[in-house]
């Protein structure tokens, strides 16, 4: 009998199609309730799951014995328990590489509109209010020339810069650790994170979620930022304190904000709901036809990889 595999949401098919030779279960496309995740994971010994599920301990041990390999369709594994992982054995992996591209271009476009405030833009003409051009109507920022602060310096927020070189931006980065390499093929420096946020007309966060990150942009680091600024965020939610953010935009101690991800996704805190100077997108960063099927198709083979007793592509904690 073929061993079975779990797939917590439905996926492209072209990952699918790497696990033909398994006994494959799909559930929905809306993320699957806490105890049909439990059930469904019963004696399964892959698991394919997604950023939206809580892959924990109790799952693990619902699973039983036979659980090899959790395979997260996502950079990000903040959702997978991997102390409980490793101390059970089991194997996870990630899909790095495959959508830093992607989600960059989504960054990017999300400083572009916010900074020359093209949702308010859209909104006016659409409800039909837009009546005449004016010299001083919808004024925004430039980007062109400026001052972009990564904070996060990996694959994404490299190529987030690279982008930014084509602006003509000077790019400042903050990482745990210096990126030489990296420096030299920008031309990017390194400050610390305060400084950083002092000094930079752009803000863009991409740094993964984890105990030192979580809030790691608040009240206070978003009152050291110019009041002409704008922050983007397409990493995780949690990242940034989403109340301190909307108060820092209603009272205009920033310029505006642009964001793909939130704290307690698909809700968003209703103060953002109600600003004209913050672009809302919904966790799109990856979604583009060509992205999501590498996705689910590496995903998917490093699944594969462990359950055939191979080496996976990209290991987390093996």
């Amino acid at each position: 009998m073929p061993e079975k595999v779990l797939v917590t949401r439905e996926i492209p098919p072209a990952g699918l199609h790497v696990l033909e030779p398994f006994d494959v279960t799909v559930l929905h496309e809306r993320p699957p309730e806490r105890e049909e995740l439990l059930d469904a994971v019963r004696s399964v010994s892959g698991v394919l799951s997604t950023a939206t599920e809580t892959v924990d301990g109790e799952v693990m041990d619902a699973a039983g014995e036979d659980l090899k390999v959790i395979a997260n369709m996502a950079v990000g594994y903040d959702n997978v328990d991997m102390e409980s992982a490793t101390q059970r054995g089991v194997v996870v992996t990630n899909t790095p590489g495959v959508l830093d591209e992607t989600t960059a271009d989504v960054a990017f476009m999300l400083l572009l509109a916010a900074a020359r405030r093209l949702g308010e833009g859209e909104r006016l003409l659409r409800a039909g209010r837009w009546e005449w051009w004016g010299p001083k109507q919808l004024m925004g920022r430039d980007v062109w020339g400026k001052r972009l602060g990564v904070v996060g310096f990996g694959r994404i927020g490299q190529a987030v810069a690279r982008r930014a070189k084509g602006f003509g931006m000077d790019v400042l980065y903050y990482n745990r650790s210096r990126k030489q390499e990296a420096e030299q093929e920008f031309g990017a420096r390194y400050l610390d994170l305060d400084e950083l946020l002092e000094t930079a007309d752009f803000v863009s966060v991409h740094t993964p979620l984890t105990d030192e990150t979580h809030r790691l942009i608040g009240e206070t680091e978003l009152g050291r930022m110019k009041p002409e600024a704008v922050l983007v965020n397409t990493s995780r939610g949690p990242v940034v304190d989403e109340a301190a953010l909307a108060d820092a935009l209603a009272e205009d101690r920033i310029f505006a904000a642009g964001l793909d991800v939130y704290e307690e996704e698909p809700e968003v805190h209703p103060e953002l709901l109600e600003l004209e100077n913050v672009v809302l997108a919904p966790h799109i960063g990856s979604a583009s036809v060509d992205t999501r099927d590498r996705m689910a198709v590496l995903a998917a083979e490093n699944l594969v990889a462990v359950l055939r007793g191979e080496e996976p592509k990209t290991p987390v904690n093996g």
